[in-house]
């Protein structure tokens, strides 16, 4: 469970197979090497992992299959650019031939699992997220929106979801710059042509920001799949972190829906509260279809309950993640077990550290109350190809650790490769 800043969890003591100087060996002869700064690391069996026989792998593996679409087209030297990426590469090859073969039940899935990756369970230092404080894996949750709309301004839809130019569009991720939020919400963009529709609520616009896609359901009927595409590089403000210095929430009543509550109860100071996120996030519509899943930041659909966004500097897309924890599921409380193979598919610009994950929650009536509660410790767990070894650091470098932002903007879409991380992200998940 998250603790306030007043509250640090205590620092896990654990046992560590091989020292090698600062790090950890996890493989003694490894095809590839990886390192992971500020963090321990642990090796682990497929034993110790709670739950793991009972998780659907096949439905892991599915989501998996998707990540080896993007990864199987990876040049020889985007393979050994990053150590994960290789391993990532050589795995997928043979999960494609599985495939090939049927053979996806949920035996084989679990077997290609443990037969071809280890569990890596990885401890950050003491770090800090927000108003939330740990040395564990730190998750929150986030979903795709939907808002009914019109592609006309009327006298109920008045709220504007804005494109970008057309001159500009997958060209440049950062766009009217000269303008925050304050500028554009008075009007700075009118009469340019940019509408890509009309929505109610202002509210209901700064959520769908928030989260980077939206489903717009017009009133004539047809469905608007829309996609973040780029913001005006303003910077991201958590207005759930202004909430709760104020006094109105604690940290750990804080959610999304407190913020929704408090911003349609109170007018005026929501709007106020609004404004302090100078941030502003532009859309392009896509061709998904109503059963289609957004692509995340690989280039790929992500997964309700299977896929995740980390920090692509560390991780690489495609990743399994095995993931425990305690989780406020049917209720506010804490107390339901989220025990999971889930993949890396996704990234926000502040979802940073070893041990960070933003999970996918999908869409429907209880899904946004579900995502936006969730600000949770529990153990994070990377399922590292058998042919790479990781090491971990012991002791971090003084001043090393900083306090991490909770996450902010999604990143528009990219396929992952073994570079440097794209220009990213514009989904933010509050508080």
């Amino acid at each position: 469970m998250a603790k306030s800043l007043a509250e640090p969890l205590p620092a896990r003591r654990l046992r560590y197979p091989i020292a090698v100087g600062l790090g950890l060996c996890l493989l003694a002869t490894p095809a590839f090497a990886m390192k992971l700064r500020n963090a321990q690391v642990e090796t682990l069996d497929f034993s110790a992992l709670g739950g793991w026989k009972d998780d659907d792998h096949a439905e892991a593996l599915g989501a998996y299959l998707k990540s080896c679409g993007a990864i199987r087209h990876g040049t020889k030297k985007m393979r050994t650019a990053r150590p994960i990426y290789g391993g990532l590469y050589n795995a997928c090859q043979k999960a494609l031939a599985l495939a090939a073969d049927g053979k996806l039940d949920m035996g084989t899935a679990r077997l290609f699992f443990e037969n071809n990756f280890k569990p890596v369970r990885i401890l950050p230092a003491m770090r800090t997220y927000g108003y939330y404080t740990g040395a564990d894996g730190f998750y929150t949750g986030y979903y795709e929106p939907e808002v009914s709309g019109s592609r006309v301004k009327t006298d109920e839809y008045t709220v504007p979801l804005y494109r970008v130019p057309a001159n500009v569009a997958g060209k440049k991720s950062k766009v009217f710059s000269q303008f925050d939020r304050v500028d554009i919400e008075k009007g700075a963009l009118a009469g340019k042509g940019l509408e890509i529709c009309w929505i109610k609520s202002p509210v209901d616009a700064f959520f769908a920001q928030i989260q980077g896609s939206t489903r717009v359901k017009l009133d004539d009927g047809e469905l608007l799949r829309l996609n973040y595409i780029a913001s005006n590089g303003k910077p991201y403000t958590p207005v759930g972190r202004i909430l709760i210095d104020k006094g109105v929430f604690t940290p750990e009543e804080m959610s999304m829906d407190k913020i929704r509550e408090y911003m349609e109860a109170n007018p005026e100071e929501g709007k106020a509260l609004r404004e302090k996120n100078r941030s502003y996030v532009f859309f392009t519509k896509t061709t998904l279809g109503p059963h289609d899943e957004p692509n995340g930041a690989q280039g790929v659909p992500v997964t309700p309950g299977r896929s995740i966004a980390v920090d692509p500097s560390i991780h690489v897309y495609g990743t399994p993640i095995w993931i425990d924890a305690k989780l406020p599921l049917k209720s506010a409380a804490p107390e339901d077990n989220f025990q999971r193979l889930m993949v890396a598919q996704d990234t926000g610009s502040a979802i940073r550290g070893a041990a960070r994950a933003d999970i996918y929650f999908g869409r429907g009536a209880d899904i946004p109350s579900i995502a936006g509660r969730i600000k949770h410790f529990g153990k994070f767990v990377m399922l590292v190809p058998k042919d790479v070894t990781v090491k971990g650091e012991a002791d971090a470098p003084a001043g090393a650790l900083k306090a991490i932002p909770l996450p902010t903007p999604r990143p528009k879409e990219v396929v992952a490769d073994a570079g440097e991380p794209k220009d990213a992200s514009s989904r933010n998940a509050e508080p």
